[in-house]
């Protein structure tokens, strides 16, 4: 048994326990769809209004999240864009000696011709040393300018959380309107919520210091996002 397994059986276990003690025992299946059923039937509170082009709406709010986006058609042109985004930045001294262009993809990425492209980019754990991180999402969301990471074997939290600079794969069929339908989008592909949920809204910041805006206080300095279609 692997670690998801070890985690989803501990869960599970939490969970028992806890309709157990709420008197709500029965069949699992059933309750759910009961759930399901109730949530089905609550109609939605107001929600903004949203234009037919979805993908430029995202585009648009991410950039006003500090994220930077380029607009690429296929995933063969993601290591030119990278190459040409790193090389573009005005980094600090140290930094741009190492040029940034060593740090780690994740699994679906790794058969990419980075090194043509003058990048040393492994699919492995992230270590201290890793100044970039790229990586995929599992979906959008346009009102909001939010990059959704669902937790898995093949997308680890960390090449998106631990480097200075985070690159973002999105597909331009992964971009939904809302958190409503992010959220029912996880469910119908999942089966369930998975461990963890990550919405990224730009680079890492915090206001807590005389209230002035500081980059990269938790997290990545900078976010860019590739949108391929």
């Amino acid at each position: 048994m692997g670690l998801l397994d070890d985690n989803a059986a501990a869960r599970g276990a939490v969970l028992d326990r806890v309709r157990k003690a709420l008197k709500r025992g029965g069949d699992a299946a059933r309750v759910r769809a009961d759930a399901d059923a109730y949530l089905a039937a609550r109609g939605q509170g107001p929600r903004p209004t949203m234009p037919a082009d979805l993908v430029t709406r995202f585009a648009a709010r991410a950039s006003d999240m500090s994220s930077t986006v380029e607009r690429i058609a296929s995933v063969d042109e993601i290591p030119a864009a990278v190459a040409r985004y790193l090389d573009a930045l005005d980094l600090p001294e140290t930094i741009a000696a190492q040029k940034s262009h060593r740090g780690v993809c994740w699994p679906e990425f790794a058969g990419l011709d980075w090194r043509a492209f003058g990048l040393d980019i492994e699919s492995r754990p992230i270590v201290g040393a890793d100044l970039l991180g790229i990586t995929g999402c599992f979906c959008a969301i346009a009102e909001t300018g939010t990059l959704l990471f669902a937790t898995g074997a093949g997308s680890p939290t960390g090449a998106m959380i631990l480097p200075a600079t985070h690159v973002a794969v999105v597909r331009a069929d992964r971009v939904v309107s809302g958190m409503e339908e992010a959220f029912d989008l996880v469910r119908r592909e999942r089966g369930g919520l998975p461990r963890a949920l990550n919405f990224v809204s730009g680079p890492s910041r915090t206001g807590d210091i005389e209230q002035t805006i500081v980059l990269g206080a938790h997290g990545p300095f900078r976010v860019h996002i590739l949108l391929i279609g």
